[in-house]
């Protein structure tokens, strides 16, 4: 499966870099860097249908937003992927305390916790500011319920990390078939067994109950599962969210007060946000 990537050109390319990258994240894209000029946005073939299609719909939201832009479409054969990772990924530190490497970095000599990723092209390595808030809040965790769910697992790092600090059974879910077996595969290769991975939606935790779900997404996709996370959490379980903006805080968190939800900790870094929130007992 080939990758589309984006070259997008923004005049003025601040704010409005950041406001492409929340707008785009809802339409089929699923990774994305920021450039001098603008940004490159990633979409697998599945991602979006038509790139064309997608080029002019970006183009129209530009003149809407009375922005220019001059877009340049690259396909990326899937064999190159791994390449331009390995050129472009560098070992990750979560504040000495986890060190973040792929494959073909020197191990790192260190007392923190290690976790290797072969990240391929799902998301989640590390180097976005999102996974990294979801790890520091994890290893900031005072206690780590045994049953966790890591929903849009992507890498499957959240999950990996969650079984390395203690947890007993861990679910890992993601929509796309290859972020699943991405995930698969960097489970065996950090040497996990609480570990269970699933290829699907929100449909596949109807019924079950966990003490902490992980959920690194985007803001949409949050909202509408809110009210799933709620019926899958144990009373006085924990709910950790990312994906987001800043901005965005305030329109999560009263939706999650409806929902029965208070707020914990808040994470910021460069712009994005995350949310420790528990679920308050009845």
């Amino acid at each position: 499966m080939d990758t589309f990537a984006f070259h997008i050109e923004l005049f003025p390319n601040q704010p409005w870099s950041e406001i492409a990258i929340a707008w785009l994240s809802e339409v089929g894209f699923d990774a994305f860097e920021e450039t001098e000029t603008g940004l490159i946005a990633y979409a697998s073939e599945t991602g979006i249908e038509n790139p064309e299609n997608s080029k002019a719909e970006i183009e129209n939201w530009a003149k809407e937003s009375d922005i220019q832009t001059n877009i340049e479409i690259v396909r990326i054969p899937q064999e190159n992927w791994n390449a331009r990772w390995e050129s472009d990924f560098h070992p990750v530190s979560v504040e000495d305390r986890l060190i973040i490497v792929a494959p073909f970095h020197d191990k790192p000599k260190t007392g923190g916790l290690v976790v290797e990723i072969q990240p391929q092209m799902s998301f989640g390595t590390g180097h976005h500011q999102t996974t990294w808030m979801m790890s520091k809040a994890l290893l900031d965790l005072d206690f780590l319920p045994e049953k966790v769910l890591d929903m849009g697992t992507g890498t499957g790092i959240l999950a990996i990390l969650a079984e390395k600090l203690g947890a007993k059974e861990i679910e890992a879910i993601d929509i796309e078939e290859w972020s699943a077996e991405n995930t698969r595969e960097n489970v065996i290769r950090n040497g996990c067994s609480t570990i269970t991975t699933y290829h699907g939606d929100i449909e596949l935790i109807e019924g079950k109950k966990f003490g902490l779900i992980l959920a690194n997404i985007n803001k949409n996709v949050l909202k509408s599962h809110l009210s799933r996370y709620k019926d899958s959490l144990v009373p006085g379980g924990v709910l950790m969210l990312s994906g987001f903006f800043e901005t965005d805080v305030k329109e999560l968190m009263e939706l999650a007060r409806e929902n029965g939800f208070q707020k914990q900790k808040e994470f910021n870094k460069e712009t994005w946000a995350a949310l420790q929130l528990q679920l308050m007992e009845e």
